[in-house]
C-alpha cells in the first residue's frame, strides 16, 4: 500500500533500520531523493534535511537539485508554527511550498527531474516565485 496507495498515508513511524527503507522507498513515489524532505521530531525538538543528507559525492559540483532541502525548511516553518502556534511560520511555509511547486511545474529542473538546470538556477527561480517584487 505504500507504494500503490501512498495517499492513504501522513505520517509513518518506524525503528531506524525500517525508516531507513520506508523512506527511500517513499522517495522514489514522490520522484526521487532530490525532492524529498525530511524530519527527526521528538517531543522538545527536531532536525530537518533532505532524504537524500549531504550528497558528499556531488558536492560542490552545482548538479544537486536544491528542492528537497528548500522543502525541509517548509517542514521547519510547519512545525516551529504549531510549537508556538505562530501564524506568520505557517504563511511563510505555505508560500515556500507554493514557490516550489511553480518551479517544478515550470522549471527550470535538475538533471534528476529530466532538466539540464544548476542547483544555483532552482534556487534563484524558487526565490524569484517566493520574492516576485524583489526579482
Amino acid at each position: 500500500m505504500f507504494v500503490t496507495q501512498p495517499e492513504r498515508f501522513d505520517v509513518v513511524v518506524t525503528e531506524n533500520v525500517f525508516g531507513d527503507i520506508t523512506s527511500e522507498i517513499g522517495t522514489g513515489v514522490v520522484g526521487g531523493l532530490g525532492v524529498a524532505p525530511s524530519a527527526d521530531i521528538n517531543e522538545q525538538m527536531a532536525v530537518f534535511q533532505p532524504s537524500h543528507g549531504t550528497a558528499p559525492d556531488i558536492a560542490g559540483k552545482g548538479i544537486a537539485n536544491p528542492i528537497a532541502t528548500i522543502l525541509s525548511a517548509g517542514m521547519l516553518l510547519d512545525w516551529l508554527s504549531e510549537k508556538h502556534q505562530d501564524a506568520r511560520c505557517a504563511a511563510a511555509s505555505g508560500a515556500l511550498r507554493d514557490a516550489v511547486a511553480a518551479v517544478l511545474l515550470n522549471g527550470p529542473r535538475t538533471a534528476d527531474l529530466g532538466g539540464n538546470a544548476r542547483t544555483q538556477d532552482v534556487t534563484t527561480a524558487v526565490l524569484d516565485a517566493l520574492c516576485p517584487a524583489i526579482a
